[in-house]
Formats: structure tokens, sequence, C-alpha cells
């Protein structure tokens, strides 16, 4: 039987924090300060006002640059909030690289709704990411992930002779969901305030939430807690540890909900069909919206012809890299055999006379059914032009195939990976030499260019290199038919989401 919710660790106020040695000695000065402060006047918190703003960036220097400046609260969202003494509020804590976060800002905006609860909504942290922990000890890594200390940084030119404490100030920053994705619409029927961090200080002096109440549902493994819209006895059958109904949280009676981890796209678990359009008109505005973005992403569709094909091939860390060769194969194999209708003897005669080198005795690899694609179906697609080719200015890398059966090969293909210098991977001539107008996003300097130039006001970080996935991305999405990997949720979210957007078509729901 399923445990008790309540009686496990979904517990009020059992999380204790030590406060360390320098955040006492901090406090210290804190309170020296404001005894300055108030004997200076009106012309020190003046003062102080200003050198607030300056050192946690002031948005309204960023032109066109949208992006989290890190302020408090606008005193009018405030007073809009405090004066309803019955406001509640969910929270969670994002972690790890960008998609992990972006499924967990998915979930996080779906129970908000389902709760009838305003999200406190943090930025998304590009770079170096926080890894999983469990709920007390990323809490305080959340807390403590500010920069102040090494805020000199920010004059010292990136990527110069620069001391190794701001190497780490390089490694990541921190912008505004709503710079990369239009939340716009969501906001229309969903309560969001955004915050840097949100640490029991800044909830008491803020919003007015003591620590007695706030409901704490501490995890301690990244798979404890799913999320259902039914109550059943039965062990949950997915990969969770336990299911928390809904119910139980919308009789909690604190004014907030503090969350831990929200990665998963199995997370909650819905038989409510309100529910689950709720969280299909969420993920359809993850598409990238930002006008830079989309502007390089136009000019390097225009550049491969507008007609192409794509792949988008995770092979750089983890158990990808370790599996590389089996993944390049296998998605070579899906773009020939299920995009281009080649049938398997006509491959395999392709790979031994492409590849001599290889083994002779391959067989084709399993070409899984991808069930939840299939259950969603989609129109067909218009036929590809036979006269596919690039823009002038951008010539193929190899000789066109002469040969009639393999003139569909001189299509231009996009391939879109994490791997270094792929033109030089030789994984990835699998790709180059079957298709003499293969593209990387790295042919296309003059369009990634712009992107290259932005800063983050917050904190001076240039940004280009951490964008620069998400336009591989939306250049591959919007290729005529697009190949993934398996098991990734960057190529899930490709082919479940941008794909069908781009293409008018509803999306791929897993979990």
């Amino acid at each position: 039987m399923q445990q008790n919710p309540q009686r496990r660790q979904m517990r009020s106020r059992s999380r204790t924090r030590q406060r360390p040695p320098i955040q006492r000695a901090y406090d210290k000065q804190i309170v020296s300060l404001v005894v300055v402060l108030l004997m200076a006047g009106m012309v020190c918190l003046s003062s102080a006002y200003y050198l607030f703003r300056t050192a946690l960036g002031d948005s309204s220097s960023t032109g066109s640059l949208r992006t989290f400046s890190g302020n408090p609260p606008r005193r009018a969202e405030l007073r809009a909030l405090l004066s309803e003494p019955s406001e509640k509020f969910l929270a969670y804590l994002p972690h790890s690289g960008y998609h992990n976060q972006r499924i967990a800002l998915e979930n996080a905006l779906v129970l908000a709704r389902i709760l009838n609860r305003t999200l406190l909504l943090p930025p998304v942290r590009l770079g170096t990411p926080l890894s999983y922990a469990p709920f007390g000890e990323l809490y305080q890594m959340s807390a403590n992930a500010r920069k102040s200390r090494l805020r000199y940084c920010r004059d010292i030119t990136y990527g110069s002779d620069m001391p190794t404490e701001c190497e780490e100030y390089f490694g990541h920053t921190q912008l505004s969901w709503d710079w990369l994705i239009d939340l716009s619409s969501l906001q229309e029927d969903q309560r969001l305030l955004e915050g840097w961090n949100f640490t029991d200080a800044w909830l008491g002096e803020y919003l007015g939430i003591s620590a007695d109440d706030v409901f704490y549902l501490n995890d301690t493994a990244r798979n404890e807690f799913a999320f259902q819209d039914f109550f059943s006895f039965e062990s949950p059958s997915r990969k969770y540890l336990e299911s928390v109904p809904l119910s139980t949280l919308a009789r909690k009676s604190e004014r907030l909900i503090q969350l831990g981890t929200l990665f998963g796209s199995s997370r909650l678990h819905f038989r409510s069909s309100t529910n689950y359009q709720l969280r299909r008109t969420i993920r359809e505005r993850m598409v990238f919206t930002n006008p830079h973005l989309v502007r390089a992403a136009e000019e390097i569709r225009s550049a491969l012809g507008g007609a192409y094909f794509g792949v988008h091939l995770r092979i750089g860390d983890g158990i990808f890299e370790w599996n590389a060769p089996e993944i390049v194969r296998l998605a070579w194999w899906k773009l020939l055999h299920s995009v281009l209708g080649f049938t398997d003897e006509t491959i395999l005669r392709l790979e031994q006379e492409f590849f001599p080198d290889e083994d002779d005795d391959l067989e084709p690899p399993l070409i899984n059914p991808d069930l939840p694609a299939l259950r969603t179906p989609h129109p067909p697609l218009p036929a590809f032009p036979l006269n596919a080719t690039p823009s002038p200015e951008f010539a193929c890398r190899a000789p066109l195939h002469t040969s009639a059966h393999l003139a569909p090969l001189n299509a231009p293909l996009f391939i879109s990976t994490d791997a270094q210098s792929p033109t030089f991977n030789p994984l990835l001539a699998r790709f180059t030499r079957t298709f003499p107008c293969s593209f990387f996003l790295e042919d296309f300097p003059e369009q990634m260019a712009p992107l290259g130039t932005l800063k983050s006001p917050v904190d001076g970080v240039p940004l280009g290199r951490f964008l620069m996935p998400f336009l591989d991305a939306m250049v591959v999405g919007q290729a005529w038919q697009v190949v993934g990997t398996e098991q990734s949720t960057f190529s899930a979210f490709v082919t479940d989401v941008l794909w069908r957007r781009y293409h008018g078509f509803e999306i791929v729901q897993r979990g």
C-alpha cells in the first residue's frame, strides 16, 4: 500500500539550517551598515537605493535585451499580492541543465494553476549547473548561488588572463524565463512572481511569510515524489517512490508550499482530460521566442535553402558519449529508412560502399516504434522538393552523387550536435560522406555573430556560448523532417515540441 504522504517526509517545519561563520560575520556588517544609514538620513537612503539597483543590475539599461534584473518585486505587485490575505504561493528548487529546468518549470506551472497558487518563478540558470541534491542541500545551494563576492570579475575581459575565481564567475549566468520564451499568454490566466532567490529572509521581508507558514515537501532523492490528480492505495506504477495526491496539497493551509525537485516528464500523472490539456498548453509555450535567436535561426534556415533534413545528435557527454558510435549509426539508419524510405537491403549496401573499413557482417539496428508520437499523429507533410539546394553562397562540402538512386542523398542536411569540432569528428563522417550537402552550426559564423555580442546586464557575462545550443535546436527543428537521439531530453524537446510547433502540429506529450 502507498504510504501516507502526511506521515512521511511531507513535514512543515522540520528543516533546520545552520548559519555558517561567514554568514554571521556578514550579518554583523549589515547591522553596522543599517545603523550608519539611519544616522545619515534621507540622502544616504537615496544613495543606498542607487547602490542596491546598481549592484544587482538595472533592467532599464538593457534595451532590447530583456533579462532578469534581480531586483525585488515592484511595489505595485507586492501591494496587489499582500492586499489579499488569502493569497497563497508555490515554490520549487530548479537544478541541472537547461532542459531539466524547463521540464521542472512546466510541472511547476501546471501544479500552481491546478492548486490556484501564485508561482514564485526563479530565473533560468545557463552554463555551469547546480546539480541535484536532497532538499536541504539544494535549498542552501540555491540561496548561495549569487555572485556578489566576485563582482569585480565583471570588469575583467572574458577569455583574457583572468584570475581562477573569475572562471567560476563567467561559468554561468541567470536570465528571466521571459527572455527566452513567451510567458505572456500564460500570465493571462496564471499568477507569476519573479524573484532572485526565495530565501527565508526574502519571504519574510517581501511577502510577510514566516517559517511557520511554509509547508516543506522535503525530498531525499530525485525520484521520491510524483503527483497525481486521483487517489489510489496502490504503489506508484512509475519510477517514483511515492505518489502525492493533489487533493492533499490543495488542503494545505500554509501560505507557501515549498517543493524540491520537479524535474521529470512523467512526474505528473493525470487522469483528468482538463489537466492533461493544461500540461499540453504549457509545454507548447516552451518554444524559444527571443528575437535575437529567431532572427539568427531564420537566416540560417534561408541559407540552407528552406527545405532540408535534420538530425539532432547528443553524443558529447555522459552515457551519450559512451554510446556515441551506436547513437550515430542508429540516427543514420533512421534517416535513410524512416525519412527517405530506403529498404534495409539498400542501406546495408550503402553502408558497405561508403564505409568499407567497418565490419562486413553488420545487421540493421533495432528501430523501436515511437509510441507517444504514434499516439499523436500529424497530417501528412508536403512532398519534399526534389531540387532542394542550399543558398548559392554556401557550397556543399563534397561533390554530389551522380547515380539516380542516390539523388535523395544530395538534399541539404543540417546536423545539430554537442560534439566538439563536428566537422573533424570521425563519427560524424558517416553523415558527411553520405550527404555531400551536410552542414553544422559552425558553418554559419556570420549568422551567429550577433549572438556573440550579447551580455547579461545582471553580471556582464557573455551570453553567446550559452545560446548556441538553443540556436542549433531551432534550426534543426525547422527541418522538413528531423531524427533525434533516444533518451535525450534535448532531442525530445526538438522532435516533440519545436519541430511540431514550427510545422503547426500538436505536440507530443511523454509522461
